[in-house]
């Protein structure tokens, strides 16, 4: 209905029913010109920036559902400081293949979805996932409606990533490091890597709340040579109950390579893994290791806690190999001195059982103290000799 006095094509002036109520609710406050035809702006600027605005997201886990990977990037982002559209979430909608475990994960605005692209190589429910432009892309026209770079002030690190492995690398020479001990430290991590060459970049994955090792870590190598030699080298080895996984953070899993390759970075294993140990302990490996800082002289006078003690180095000397014997000197009843009172010693089948326990074991605490480990002597063990 149109009323006397109103312009053909004009809206009325509409009284509310409730007062108050409906010029708030529609904000109709003057009479509007409305045509259908025309596209409204909002709507034309979604569209017009959506190939800008969306992610393509890679090697997912078969978890994966649309709500996870709405909340987990809507978490990330915020954690790195990449919501640059306002309060709320930076996700509006996400489409997954199962099938070939992809994902389009679409930003609100194109700021947004750049500073995504820091996020390449981020884990994801365990896997490494890739972070891409989608293949509709358009750069030169992507170039007019927002940045196309990620904001190099993103704290990257907050959720693993190192700044500036992403990015311009797009991460194809960012190494994982999993299967890490809880207890290794930052230092003793870098140590184990470094033993290949020395990094560019390095971060452990620390929880925000406790400061807690994750047990995992991201490197990459100044000698980017050094990648795949470093990951064959390093993955499959056992750390105490714990088996590392090392790979390139964009790569799944990892690929086969030829037998006469294999069986090459086999020795180049065996000769970084002799390095290591002599880089940390300073001294050729034998199949004793010797422990300090582990017990005090007297926690070992009471027969019943000597006996538990015991037990203890035991359980755990076994988890790095086949340990033969353990000994813990104790001190004399009459208070004479006793050599090695306050060591642990443990005996291995072989060097390798060693080699594992004294890397495992060195820097780890126990009780509050930081345990030294350093190969022993193998004859002045045998002879019961446990002087220094």
């Amino acid at each position: 209905m149109v009323t006397p006095g109103t312009t053909p094509g004009q809206l009325p002036a509409v009284a509310p029913l409730i007062t108050g109520m409906l010029p708030n609710m529609f904000n109709f406050t003057a009479p509007t010109q409305f045509n259908p035809l025309v596209m409204q702006p909002q709507a034309m600027t979604q569209q017009a920036t959506r190939h800008a605005r969306r992610v393509y997201v890679g090697g997912l886990p078969p978890t994966a559902n649309e709500q996870t990977v709405a909340i987990y990037f809507n978490q990330v982002m915020a954690a790195i400081g990449g919501n640059t559209a306002g309060p709320g979430d930076a996700v509006l909608n996400v489409y997954i293949n199962h099938d070939k475990k992809f994902a389009f994960v679409e930003m609100r605005s194109v700021e947004e979805a750049s500073n995504a692209m820091a996020l390449d190589g981020i884990m994801f429910e365990g896997a490494p996932v890739k972070v891409r432009r989608p293949t509709d892309y358009n750069p030169s026209l992507a170039a007019a409606l927002g940045p196309s770079q990620p904001n190099p002030n993103l704290n990257l690190g907050a959720v693993g990533l190192t700044p500036g492995s992403a990015g311009g690398l797009e991460g194809p020479d960012r190494i994982f490091v999993g299967g890490l001990p809880y207890y290794f430290t930052e230092a003793q991590v870098r140590e184990l890597l470094e033993s290949f060459g020395p990094l560019r970049g390095f971060d452990l994955v620390k929880d925000r709340e406790t400061g807690n090792s994750k047990g995992y870590a991201f490197c990459v190598y100044q000698d980017l040579n050094v990648t795949d030699i470093a990951c064959a080298a390093l993955n499959g080895i056992k750390m105490g109950d714990k088996t590392l996984t090392v790979r390139r953070a964009n790569q799944g899993t990892s690929q086969p390579r030829p037998e006469q390759e294999t069986i090459l970075l086999h020795a180049q294993q065996q000769v970084q893994m002799q390095k290591l140990v002599l880089q940390v302990g300073g001294a050729l490996p034998t199949k004793v290791v010797c422990l300090t800082q582990v017990v005090s002289a007297d926690e070992l006078r009471d027969d019943e806690e000597y006996e538990d003690i015991l037990e203890d180095m035991r359980e755990e000397g076994r988890k790095y190999g086949n340990l033969v014997k353990a000994v813990i000197p104790r001190p004399d009843p009459s208070g004479a001195a006793v050599p090695g009172v306050g060591k642990v010693f443990l005996e291995y089948a072989d060097i390798d059982g060693s080699t594992k326990a004294k890397v495992g074991m060195h820097g780890r605490k126990f009780g509050g103290n930081q345990v030294v480990a350093v190969f022993y002597p193998e004859n002045k063990f045998a002879d019961g000799d446990y002087d220094d």
